[in-house]
């Protein structure tokens, strides 16, 4: 499977195009969107995929922080 992508440059300024179907490269591209990503970008996210990389994105901890508890409280409000 090709999932090559061609990210927009306020998420991704170091390369034109990513292969999703990579798993470092997926796991790069969610981080990199989580931390510049626009609101619409950040919906194209799949949340369930976000919450099952969170502990290994290395995000900051305030950012970590706050999508642990916003999909934490996901779940409170199904």
């Amino acid at each position: 499977m090709n999932a090559r992508i061609r990210p927009p440059r306020h998420i991704v300024w170091s390369t034109d195009s990513i292969d999703l179907s990579d798993p470092f490269q997926r796991r790069w591209y969610i981080r990199q969107v989580l931390l510049h990503g626009r609101a619409e970008d950040i919906r194209a996210l799949d949340l369930d995929e976000v919450e099952a990389l969170l502990d290994d994105l290395d995000l900051p901890p305030d950012l970590y922080a706050f999508w642990k508890m916003f999909l934490e409280q996901r779940y409170v409000e199904r």
